[in-house]
């Protein structure tokens, strides 16, 4: 199987310096919890039971959390997760490969933020959303947000790792019984999707799915 382009770009040590960095971006007053947000918004009144998918060092997931929501945090790399636990010890924090994922229940919402699309190893974008898919009660919703071009993933993919583009997530989607909802250009789910680098995705999974 072709390596992970995460794990090849950051050699799997990037953890320390990504919480650093966000850190850094916390205490300057950005704001960093647009995720959050509109997954809340999402779920509505009541608190939900969300999986974070590619969670990193938990920013969404933690976020979540303190919103009210019962919320797990899933990724490949071990020093992000080394960082997510120190930040959050008493969330569940999973190191698990997105391909073969099976936490053995279900949840009311999986969202996928940071560029998670887009840095699956090649070959196995299908195969992830199906398992993502699986993971969702009936009814329950998909998130993913992710960059489409150079400008809006922040790394330099390998040579050769092309960008998935909107046509294959949709399809992925389809496969696994997911219907899109909405679509826009923004975390704030306010700016419609007009063709740009970065897509915003909500998907339902069908009521009568097995």
């Amino acid at each position: 199987m072709p390596e992970n382009p995460w794990i090849a770009v950051t050699g799997g040590t990037a953890g320390p310096g990504y919480a650093e960095r966000f850190a850094t971006m916390a205490a300057e007053g950005a704001d960093l919890h647009g995720e959050a947000r509109r997954v809340h918004e999402l779920l509505g009144a009541c608190p939900g039971d969300v999986l974070d998918a590619g969670c990193g060092t938990g920013r969404v997931a933690i976020h979540l959390a303190g919103l009210g929501h019962r919320v797990e945090g899933v990724d490949l790399d071990v020093s992000m997760l080394d960082e997510a636990r120190a930040a959050a010890p008493h969330l569940t924090w999973h190191l698990r490969d997105l391909t073969a994922l099976d936490l053995g229940r279900r949840f009311d919402l999986v969202v996928g933020a940071g560029n998670l699309w887009p840095l699956l190893t090649p070959g196995t974008h299908a195969r992830v959303v199906a398992r993502l898919a699986a993971h969702l009660r009936p009814g329950g919703l998909l998130v993913l947000g992710f960059g489409l071009d150079d400008e809006h993933v922040p790394f330099t993919l390998p040579d050769g790792v092309p960008f998935p583009d909107l046509h294959a997530y949709d399809t992925a989607a389809v496969g696994a019984g997911l219907q899109l909802l909405t679509r826009t250009a923004d975390w704030d789910g306010v700016e419609p999707y007009a063709g740009g680098g970065y897509a915003v995705s909500v998907h339902r999974r069908g009521s009568t799915t097995p």
